[in-house]
């Protein structure tokens, strides 16, 4: 395993190899199993792995959320450091990327960034696809690895790729839950005790609405879960929606399997998301 700081000491050491293949795994850091099952499944199908661990600072629009975002940077080459395969990690800091102006690019993805995530977090998706975009011009990987987790950046980032013409394989890849049920997400690790433990519902709630679908319209089932959550106040929820897979649009009638069902809620001060297939 390798570590840049720099781009240009990575693409100076790249250029050298001559790697056919190249596959990027872009993270925040703070890496948890789902993670290294992203990297293991890159050193699978590319000559080269590339792990990016940078807190991009645009994407975030509460700046207490962007000052707690755990940062464990040693233990996170630690775990890739035990992994077999040709892994070579770059973790800049901001100005390596941005220079001297670390803002975002303005973007326009329509209707894709015009709900749920985006609704709620003004500005997110301009910051994600700014340094998106960054990571791809800079790294020049040729496939590059999103979990399904985060479904609404996927379909944004593939959105990036096709307007922008960047040569990349978007990987699709499933969410990693933990055994009981949890999406396996950096900010977990935020949760006391107490939440950690409670958490898992998230997920059996969603469990509980995919069960209904097949005598309830996805306005009933909303309304369910918006009733749910009330009889569970430590848990604040800020959206339920189910959509079209592919439009990320309010759906009112279910077609198949083409739709996936959405949530965000906030136990303490976290704010964890979630989604099925529906």
């Amino acid at each position: 395993m390798k570590v840049f700081y720099q781009k240009s000491e990575l693409n100076a050491s790249k250029n050298k190899i001559l790697a056919k293949s190249a596959g990027l795994v872009p993270t925040m850091g703070a890496l948890h199993e789902g993670h290294i099952i992203l990297v293991k499944r890159a050193l699978e199908e590319n000559e080269l792995v590339l792990v990016s661990i940078f807190v991009n600072p645009t994407q975030f629009n509460d700046p207490d959320d962007l000052k707690n975002y755990p940062k464990t940077l040693k233990s996170d080459l630690q775990k890739l450091e035990k992994l077999e395969g040709n892994i070579w990690v770059y973790a800049p800091n901001a100005s390596d990327l941005y220079l001297e102006s670390i803002t975002a690019k303005p973007f326009d993805f329509g209707a894709l960034e015009s709900t749920m995530e985006g609704a709620n977090r003004k500005g997110h998706f301009e910051g994600v696809a700014t340094i998106v975009q960054k990571l791809f011009e800079a790294l020049e990987p040729t496939s590059a690895y999103f979990g399904e987790k985060d479904f609404q950046q996927l379909k944004i980032v593939s959105a990036l790729v096709e307007k922008e013409k960047i040569p990349v394989k978007i990987i699709p890849c499933p969410i990693i839950r933990h055994s009981d049920g949890l999406a396996m997400s950096s900010r977990n690790r935020l949760l006391n005790p107490k939440h950690r433990a409670m958490a898992p519902l998230i997920y059996e709630t969603l469990q509980k609405a995919l069960a209904l679908k097949e005598k309830h319209s996805p306005a009933q089932i909303e309304s369910w879960i918006i009733d749910f959550f009330e009889l569970h106040p430590e848990f604040e929820l800020e959206y339920f929606t189910i959509a079209d897979a592919e439009s990320l649009q309010k759906t009112s009638v279910l077609n198949g399997t083409k739709n996936r069902a959405f949530i965000a809620v906030k136990l303490g001060n976290v704010r964890l998301i979630d989604n099925i297939k529906f």
